[in-house]
């Protein structure tokens, strides 16, 4: 048999869209948190940007390199195995990359240990989490949020632990007084009465604009997210629904587990805009929730797969007060293959048969 030939099993759907297209549509999306960070973090920013998505594309690279024997025969084969990596080339290292980056902080103390945590971080994201796995679509877990939580527990300037971290207007707003964003939820979620150190309420525009909000790079200007949203939900690259479901439930949760008077059975509704505004959860909603290797296929699937994480989402943040969405994207990427299982989609092409009454 040729080895050109290709034997699959059916049914065969033949399109345009590629790997790289949809993964290009993603990086296009992604521009606007980047760019923001930028604007409200400055250079240190687009740096750790630059060391983030240079990292991933580069441990892609090596692995490749040397997994498909570049090094052999005195690299008598190298220009060959460059070309195959070039031609197989899909872009999803760049989009870890800059995912990985845009769910990290910027801090000006000791620089120059953030770019080579930021570069073991992303090593991890693209070696370990998936090269290791067979590479794109093998994966088990989504790359940049493992990569996250591997910093979180490896590292002190990453782990959001050791100090605030955040753009902050200085000529209005104190920063010892501001506590949102990834380190620390509490100022924002508990209400005023509820905060014992003095701690500014910020409102939702502040929120959704991202001014004077200590938080993550890409995480912090909501408008920006929304504007990749649109993009995605137009060039049909996710669902309209999938990221609301997911918000929507994890605000409801949020409330009532932090907002809810119980002797009176009121819902205080404003608490439900800083709940889904504060830290990451649009960001990784729209972005890392969506991953298509690592969610359920089906659509009965998405629905346990969205409600039960925002529902846990809600839970752990109400009782821990920091970010936990990393996380809850490893728990729910663990166990979409059992959801998967229990959740049985429709075979393709499948047409309920119509029951016949007796007696016709």
């Amino acid at each position: 048999m040729d080895n050109s030939i290709v034997v699959s099993t059916p049914p065969h759907v033949k399109s345009r869209r590629t790997t790289r297209n949809i993964m290009l549509d993603v990086l296009i999306a992604l521009l606007p948190c980047a760019i923001m960070g930028c604007v409200f973090f400055g250079w240190q920013a687009l740096v750790i940007e630059l060391i983030s998505v240079a990292v991933c594309f580069l441990s892609e690279f090596c692995y490749f390199f040397i997994a498909n024997k570049g090094f052999a025969n005195k690299c008598k084969d190298s220009k060959a195995v460059v070309r195959r990596f070039f031609k197989q080339f899909d872009l999803t290292s760049i989009v870890t990359g800059l995912i990985l980056a845009l769910v990290l902080p910027v801090t000006a103390t000791e620089w120059w240990r953030v770019t080579y945590e930021v570069a073991i971080g992303a090593v991890f994201s693209i070696v370990i989490v998936k090269m290791v796995f067979g590479g794109t679509g093998k994966n088990i877990v989504n790359p940049a949020a493992a990569g996250r939580v591997f910093m979180f527990l490896s590292f002190t300037l990453t782990s959001f632990a050791a100090c605030l971290i955040g753009a902050i207007d200085s000529a209005s707003v104190d920063p010892a007084t501001v506590s949102t964003g990834a380190t620390n939820l509490t100022g924002v979620l508990a209400g005023a009465e509820n905060i014992t150190t003095p701690t500014i309420f910020l409102q939702p525009l502040d929120l959704l604009l991202g001014t004077g909000v200590a938080g993550c790079i890409g995480e912090t200007c909501k408008v920006a997210i929304i504007v990749g949203y649109i993009y995605l939900c137009v060039r049909k690259v996710i669902k309209w629904w999938q990221p609301l479901l997911f918000i929507g439930v994890f605000g409801i949760c949020a409330v009532l587990l932090s907002g809810f008077a119980y002797e009176t059975y009121t819902f205080n509704i404003e608490l439900f805009l800083p709940h889904i505004l504060s830290g990451g959860v649009i960001f990784c909603a729209v972005f890392m929730f969506t991953d298509y290797v690592t969610s359920p296929k089906g659509v009965y699937g998405q629905l346990v797969y969205y409600i039960a994480g925002a529902i846990i989402t809600a839970l752990l943040r109400a009782y821990k007060g920091v970010e936990v969405v990393s996380f809850v994207i490893l728990i729910m990427n663990l166990v979409t293959p059992l959801i998967d299982r229990y959740c049985i989609r429709k075979p393709f092409g499948y047409i309920k048969e119509k029951k016949h009454k007796e007696g016709k």
